[in-house]
This record gives C-alpha cells, sequence and structure tokens, in this order.
C-alpha cells in the first residue's frame, strides 16, 4: 500500500550564517531604497511576491546584494524577526 505523504511535515532549516547574512543584506537594501526615495516596505514586498529585481533599486549595489539570496530566505528572516518582536 503507498503511503500517502500529503498528511507529513517537511522540516526547513537554515544556519545561523545564513539568517545573519540575510539580516544584513536586508538593512542595506532597506537604506538604499530609502535614500533613493522609494518606499522600502512596497518594494521589497513587491520583490518578494513577483521574484522581479526591478522591485530593488541598484544604488548602493543592493540589487546585486538581495540576489545572492533565495526569496526564502529572505522570508524566513523576516517572519523569524516579527515573530521574535511579538
Amino acid at each position: 500500500m503507498a503511503r500517502d505523504f500529503s498528511e507529513d511535515t517537511v522540516m526547513f532549516k537554515v544556519k545561523a550564517e545564513e539568517i545573519n547574512q540575510a539580516q544584513d543584506i536586508l538593512m542595506t537594501v532597506y537604506a538604499a531604497l530609502k535614500e533613493k526615495g522609494y518606499n522600502p516596505i512596497n518594494q521589497l514586498v513587491g520583490y518578494l511576491l513577483s521574484g522581479d529585481p526591478a522591485y530593488i533599486t541598484s544604488h548602493g549595489n543592493a540589487r546585486s546584494m538581495i540576489k545572492r539570496l533565495e526569496r526564502d530566505e529572505l522570508m524566513e528572516e523576516l517572519v523569524r524577526h516579527y515573530l521574535d518582536e511579538k
């Protein structure tokens, strides 16, 4: 009989150094977007939802930096920080 894996929970783990890198990149990108007069939250959400790096300014090398990380790494950092603050 085949096993139904749809009920199993999948573990997702991120290494500590990846968390620190994601945090540093997010803060740098946030600052670059703000310096250029963009709403950083809106731009980051646009990037996270679409994957389109055009949402991120190239100012301060921000676009290149954010493309170094997978979007799931960035989302993990955001969720972790949000829940840690609660």
